[in-house]
């Protein structure tokens, strides 16, 4: 098995403190790791880190065996899926949600229909296709975005407390 991700020595200071501090971790292409704790134990924040929108006081992260910072943000985060404890719906149906990280891609639209379709049915919410997603409860809403971010088949999943508000 290969590398997707090696951290080494990673700082994260919020405030002036010390958030996050990370000696040494690896992650092999895939496997899973799931990082629990407290509130303020630096969750969050790696997950930022890793999804390039927080900026590290040191450190170095390599992806697929590269530094992390010679990959440009746009061909790095289009190997990421990222679900953030908040969904972060557009003003758009369900499926359009979905379907939207696929249509940046350039994918044909039959791919897309076969994507977004497939991850709307195994996570039960297919027929809420056309709902504006603005409208749908805490745990649909986090279904929508999981669904996007599976349907992208990204090389590294993000997801902070995915499972909370589901119904």
């Amino acid at each position: 098995m290969s590398t997707l991700l090696d951290i080494r020595d990673l700082i994260v200071h919020r405030s002036g403190r010390p958030v996050l501090e990370i000696r040494h971790l690896i992650i092999e292409k895939g496997g899973v790791l799931a990082v629990v704790g407290p509130n303020g134990a630096g969750k969050t924040t790696l997950l930022l880190v890793l999804a390039r929108l927080l900026k590290p006081e040191s450190g170095k992260i390599q992806y697929c065996e590269q530094p992390l910072e010679s990959i440009p943000d746009l061909k790095y985060r289009r190997n990421i899926g990222l679900v953030m404890q908040d969904s972060l719906l557009m003003n758009r149906t369900v499926f359009d949600n979905v379907a939207i990280g696929l249509r940046f891609r350039r994918l044909p639209k039959r791919e897309v229909t076969r994507r977004a379709g497939e991850w709307l049915e195994r996570l039960g919410i297919s027929h809420l296709r056309q709902r504006p997603a603005l409208q749908l409860s805490g745990g649909e809403a986090r279904r929508v975005a999981l669904a996007r971010a599976f349907a992208l088949q990204p090389e590294l999943l993000l997801l902070d407390e995915p499972f909370s508000a589901l119904d």
